[in-house]
């Protein structure tokens, strides 16, 4: 995708999540709908997903795509480290990463980003694969940052299932 057609198509995808998300408050169903309507509108997304924080650790959430790691520690992988530091990781190659935890072997490129709730706790982080090598660049990183504060950190938020 050269940068006009992403730009479009998150464009897209921002505004239809906006408009299904408008009046949700429920962390699920938000997650899940991000999900959906991110890996329809970017074909170079292979895996979309939550990593929800539970007793200190990061857990499997909504996601689609190949079976997730099912528990990551904050000490282990690009999730983790984004998790521990609090700040996006921008993978161009995950092979060439130490950290890269291999769930799924046909990934080439990530990008993960912590997701603060309304009072900036970490809540989790967002995890998106590609199976092309430097898939994301700091235009994903724009649009997905704008994007996951819009719908936890600005809003109400019901997190019941993480208890």
């Amino acid at each position: 995708m050269n940068k006009t057609e992403k730009e479009q198509a998150y464009t897209a995808a921002l505004a239809e999540i906006k408009a299904v998300l408008q009046d949700e408050s429920q962390m699920v169903l938000k997650m899940s709908t991000i999900n959906c309507i991110l890996k329809s509108h970017l074909p170079y997304y292979f895996w979309v997903g939550f990593y929800c924080m539970h007793k200190g650790a990061l857990i499997v959430g909504p996601y689609q795509g190949t079976l997730g790691c099912l528990h990551i520690g904050l000490d282990r992988g690009i999730c983790g480290r984004a998790a521990r530091l609090g700040q996006t990781q921008l993978i161009q190659d995950v092979h060439a990463d130490p950290e890269h935890l291999a769930c799924d072997s046909r990934t080439n490129s990530e990008i993960v980003l912590p997701v603060f709730d309304p009072q900036g706790q970490l809540i989790a982080v967002f995890d998106v694969d590609s199976t092309e090598k430097a898939a994301f660049d700091e235009l994903d990183q724009q649009f997905l940052e704008q994007l996951l504060a819009e719908q936890f950190a600005q809003s109400a938020l019901e997190k019941q299932f993480l208890s």
